[in-house]
C-alpha cells in the first residue's frame, strides 16, 4: 500500500519539493502526485520582463517531471480538508479529470505561495496591474504596449519587486514618464552603497520617486495620496502580498494573514500530515525573524520539508540544516544590478556589488534557480529509501500501532 503524498502548486518551492521527494524515496512505497492549474513552470522572478515584452523559455511541467514518478494533475485546488485529508479542485486546462476533482493524501505539501493583495486600497482591484503570475504580467504588456510617449506610469511599493518593475519598464520604454511611489525612503533597506547606486541607476533612467508617500486610492487616470493626486495612464501594484485563503479555510493553524504556522521542519503545527513551504507557511528564521516571501526563502524550505518527510517515512536523521540568508540580488534592467550582501537574519551589511558583473551575477541565480527546478532529480543521491512500516497507512494494513 503506497504512502499517498499530494503536492499543491507547482512554483518554485512546489516544484522543487516533488522533485525532491521522488529523489528521495522509492517509487514502490510511495505515490507523489503534483497539482497545478498551468501545464508550465512559470519563472515568477521573472514577471517584470514578460511584462516589457520579454518572451521566456517554455518550461512545460510535463517533460521536468517524465521518469521521475511525479504524476502530474492539472486543476485548480479550490478546498483542503485537513481533517478528512483530501483536496477538492477543478478540472485543468486538459479537461481531463472532471469538475469536481477530490484527491486523498496521507501527505500535504502545501505551496501555493502569494499573489497581489487587490484589497490594500480603493480601487487597485479594478486599476492597477499587478506582476505576481503570468496572467497579470501579460495584462500589464498590453497595456504598455497601447501606452504614447510621456504617458505616466507609476509603480507602487518600493521593495524587490517594485525597483526591479521600474528599472525594467524604464530601460525598455525610455519614451514613458516612469516613476516609483514608496512609503518610505528608496531602497531604506539597503547598505549607504546600495542606496548611492540605486538612486544613480534610477536617475539614469530618468524615473521619478515619489518618498514616504502612501497611496490612499487608485483611479484609471491617477494615485490618490495625502499630499494630492499623482497622474498615473498605468499603475503597477507591487506592495504586499497575500497567500491563498485556502489555508485558513481549510482549519489549520494560521497567522493573521493567512500564512500556515510550522515548525523547523515545516511541518504544520496543528495538521502534522500538512508540510507548509514558500510564500504559504510562516517560517523562522535566524533569531526568531519570519523568513520574507521570496524565491531566496521558499528553495531551501522545499528543501526541509522534503528532507523531513522522506525522513519520518523511512526512519532516517530529521534534517536541521539552518535557514538563512547570504544576499539579495537585484535586477536593475537587463545592464545594471544590485548584489547586496546581508547577514543570516537579512540585514544589509556595507559591502554590496554592483553594475553589469552584478546584473550577470543576478541572472545566474535567476538561470540556476530555473535549472534547479527543471531538473528536479538532479545533483542528490541515487538511492531511494524504502519507506518502513512505521508510518500511518502501512499500519493500518498491518495491524501496527505506528
Amino acid at each position: 500500500m503506497q504512502h499517498r503524498i499530494i503536492v499543491i502548486g507547482a512554483g518554485y518551492t512546489g516544484a522543487v519539493a516533488a522533485g525532491r521527494l521522488a529523489r528521495r524515496l522509492h517509487r514502490e512505497d510511495v505515490s507523489i502526485t503534483l497539482v497545478n492549474p498551468e501545464p508550465d513552470f512559470v519563472e515568477r522572478v521573472r514577471l517584470h520582463q514578460v511584462a516589457v515584452g520579454h518572451e521566456l523559455r517554455p518550461r512545460p511541467l510535463s517533460d521536468m517531471f517524465a521518469g521521475t514518478g511525479v504524476r502530474l494533475r492539472l486543476a485548480q485546488v479550490t478546498a483542503v480538508d485537513a481533517a478528512r485529508r483530501t483536496v477538492t479542485a477543478t478540472t485543468g486546462a486538459d479537461g481531463a479529470e472532471g469538475p469536481g476533482l477530490e484527491l486523498e493524501y496521507d501527505t500535504l505539501v502545501y505551496a501555493l505561495g502569494s499573489g497581489w493583495d487587490p484589497q490594500a486600497v480603493p480601487g487597485a482591484a479594478e486599476h492597477a496591474h499587478d506582476i505576481s503570475g503570468r496572467p497579470g504580467a501579460l495584462r500589464l504588456r498590453e497595456r504598455l504596449a497601447a501606452l504614447g510617449a510621456s504617458d505616466p506610469v507609476i509603480v507602487v511599493g518600493g521593495g524587490l519587486t517594485g525597483v526591479e518593475a521600474a528599472s525594467e519598464i524604464a530601460e525598455a520604454r525610455p519614451d514613458l514618464a516612469v516613476a516609483l511611489a514608496t512609503r518610505g525612503r528608496l531602497g531604506d533597506w539597503l547598505s549607504p552603497k546600495g542606496r548611492r547606486h540605486l538612486r544613480k541607476v534610477f536617475a539614469g533612467l530618468g524615473v521619478t520617486v515619489h518618498e514616504q508617500t502612501a497611496v490612499t486610492a487608485v483611479e484609471s487616470d491617477r494615485l490618490t495620496t495625502a499630499d494630492g493626486d499623482i497622474p498615473a495612464a498605468a499603475t503597477v501594484w507591487t506592495t504586499g502580498f497575500a497567500v491563498h485563503p485556502i489555508a485558513k479555510a481549510a482549519t489549520l493553524e494560521t497567522t493573521d494573514s493567512g500564512q500556515i504556522v510550522v515548525d523547523a521542519t515545516m511541518r504544520s503545527l496543528s495538521h502534522p500530515n500538512v508540510y507548509a513551504i514558500g510564500d504559504a507557511a510562516l517560517v523562522a528564521g535566524p533569531r526568531d525573524k519570519p523568513l520574507r516571501m521570496s524565491c531566496a526563502s521558499g528553495i531551501p524550505t522545499a528543501w526541509q520539508a522534503a528532507d523531513a518527510i522522506a525522513a519520518r517515512l523511512t526512519g532516517a536523521k530529521l534534517p536541521t540544516t539552518p535557514l538563512r540568508y547570504f544576499n539579495q540580488c537585484v535586477s536593475l534592467g537587463r545592464r545594471e544590478g544590485l548584489i547586496q550582501y546581508v547577514t543570516a537574519d537579512d540585514r544589509a551589511v556595507s559591502a554590496a556589488l554592483t553594475g553589469r558583473l552584478a546584473a550577470r551575477y543576478k541572472e545566474l541565480v535567476c538561470t540556476g534557480a530555473a535549472w534547479g527546478v527543471a531538473h528536479p532529480t538532479a545533483g542528490l543521491p541515487t538511492r531511494r529509501r524504502r519507506v518502513t512500516q512505521e508510518h500511518p497507512r502501512l499500519s493500518e494494513a498491518t495491524g501496527g500501532t505506528g
